[in-house]
């Protein structure tokens, strides 16, 4: 990430970077750490099927993806989960349950971020109506044998099915 060129305490050119997500100025001191950035994606289940979200932008603009995103400052993974499938697909009420995480890269105008992706689950009985906001383009229902995993935007998430998909007959 060498976007950042000058301090932002006193403006002077040359901060030295360490270990690729520390920055130093070496005029006044200042440091800033780029530390990795949490985030969250939902699994939502009924019958035999998937809820999958198609990009509306980039990175990944018009690939598949699950409901979720970036976890805001004092937010716990629970109402982050909770806010963002309420913003994307307009559902509200979901019984999430932690499934486990994996790291990813998120690559957005220049800057690559590393991220924690925090997966859960939610299985539902009936299928809600779901609604494309926010970044998402189109909402759709998969069954889980047609799933193209090659069609999905971010590696962890695309770990994060196969793994889900690798045990049969799961009830949360």
């Amino acid at each position: 990430m060498g976007l950042i060129q000058f301090c932002p305490s006193c403006g002077c050119h040359g901060l030295s970077v360490e270990d690729g997500k520390h920055w130093r100025c070496q005029n006044c001191g200042f440091q800033y750490f780029h530390n990795v950035a949490s985030a969250v994606a939902g699994i939502l289940v009924c019958g035999n099927e998937i809820l999958l979200t198609r990009r509306k932008f980039d990175p990944g603009k018009g690939m598949l993806d699950l409901p979720g995103g970036f976890v805001d400052y004092g937010e716990s993974l629970e109402e982050a989960m909770a806010r963002e499938c309420e913003e994307e697909i307009g559902l509200t009420q979901l019984n999430w349950q932690y499934l486990f995480s994996f790291p990813n890269q998120y690559l957005y105008a220049e800057v690559l971020y590393h991220t924690q992706d925090a997966f859960f689950v939610a299985e539902m009985a009936d299928k809600p109506q779901v609604l494309a906001r926010d970044d998402v383009a189109e909402a759709l229902w998969v069954p889980k044998e047609r799933l193209d995993i090659s069609s999905i935007a971010f590696e962890s998430i695309k770990n994060a099915l196969q793994k889900f998909l690798s045990v049969p007959d799961q009830r949360f």
